[in-house]
């Protein structure tokens, strides 16, 4: 009863840290929406910011909660230690402060996280893997669709909490002092649901089932997880077909070859000089995914206006980062090393 409690108070505090899109609150979610946002309090404990900031898109925010739910909350072979570096790693590669400070919280709960080292040997190794392409899996094969899959939903959740929540997870205007107990709050919150042990798949029937895509094959072992991105690769392909511009997905797909995830540089002139190859009208979208999908840390007020301008929904920018986001973390999943029992079975 008192976990509900909380739940309940902290649902306005979530929805007040969404920006740049208009936040769905929770008594005023309705159909998927309101579905995802229950099952979020029930299986993660907490109606998460990172999550509830796609509600614009519904079929966007279900392929974000279902890749979610499936690798990081479902209880698998893979020790949940071992996916919180994990996401810590990644987070710190993308340079998004909200979730180095949540899942830093999480380890630090779980098996010790001071200065930036992991006191358990087995999750830093987990976190090299994660944080450099080429290290070598420290996992065995069952537990790729689990690890590999905990990386590219960070590599995508990075990107958009860059673009749409602020630096901490607390509403705009509160103290940092407050950190410390937020930070102990949602850490019981979200330890007190995975005891209840969510159950793998009961969410998948959200979107409709789809191919596996080859680049995805890592998670074929794993008859939930495969069905989780399947179905949320789909959903996220057919958001780009109507939101982005046919040039500007060649363009970022072409920008992608090659490139393992290195930061680009403080200066932005990479940037303006791709989206000079677009026509005019494309350029404020092209200008905004690129970011999205290179440097999402770089995304300012003047990209996000300037689309806008040509697409003011809030449908339309959700639909734009997350394909610009998860084109970006497939590709990135793709270059980690896994065992090579696991890429002979996908």
């Amino acid at each position: 009863m008192r976990g509900k409690l909380v739940q309940i108070g902290l649902r306005g505090l979530s929805t007040v840290q969404v920006r740049q899109v208009s936040a769905v609150p929770y008594d005023a979610a309705e159909g998927d929406v309101a579905r995802v946002y229950r099952e979020l309090e029930r299986d993660f404990g907490v109606l998460a910011p990172p999550v509830i900031l796609h509600a614009p898109a519904p079929d966007v925010l279900a392929a974000c909660w279902l890749m979610l739910r499936e690798v990081l909350l479902v209880p698998g072979s893979a020790p949940r230690a071992w996916k919180e570096a994990v996401c810590t790693a990644v987070s710190k590669s993308n340079e998004c402060p909200f979730c180095i400070t949540m899942h830093d919280s999480m380890l630090t709960n779980l098996v010790g996280y001071r200065d930036g080292e992991i006191a358990d040997p087995s999750s830093r190794a987990a976190a090299a893997w994660a944080g450099a392409a080429g290290v070598s899996a420290p996992f065995t094969a069952e537990q790729t669709p689990e690890l590999v899959g905990t990386a590219v939903i960070m590599q995508y959740l990075n990107r958009m909490v860059n673009i749409f929540l602020g630096e901490v997870p607390l509403p705009p205007g509160a103290p940092r002092s407050a950190l410390a107990v937020v930070r102990r709050v949602l850490v019981w919150l979200i330890k007190s649901a995975e005891r209840a042990g969510p159950r793998p798949g009961t969410s998948l029937d959200l979107l409709p089932e789809a191919e596996l895509p080859e680049d995805l094959s890592w998670a074929a072992t794993n008859s939930a997880i495969a069905g989780a991105y399947a179905r949320s690769a789909a959903v996220i392909e057919e958001a780009g077909r109507r939101s982005v511009p046919p040039a500007v997905r060649e363009l970022v797909l072409a920008s992608l070859e090659g490139w393992d995830g290195r930061p680009l540089g403080l200066s932005r002139a990479w940037v303006e000089d791709a989206v000079g190859e677009l026509e005019v009208p494309d350029r404020p979208a092209g200008r905004l995914a690129l970011l999205t999908a290179l440097a999402s840390y770089q995304v300012d007020q003047t990209a996000i206006d300037e689309f806008r301008s040509t697409a003011p929904d809030d449908r339309a920018l959700i639909d734009l980062t997350a394909w610009s986001s998860l084109t970006t973390a497939r590709h990135l999943g793709s270059l980690l090393r896994i065992p090579s029992e696991a890429g002979a079975a996908g």
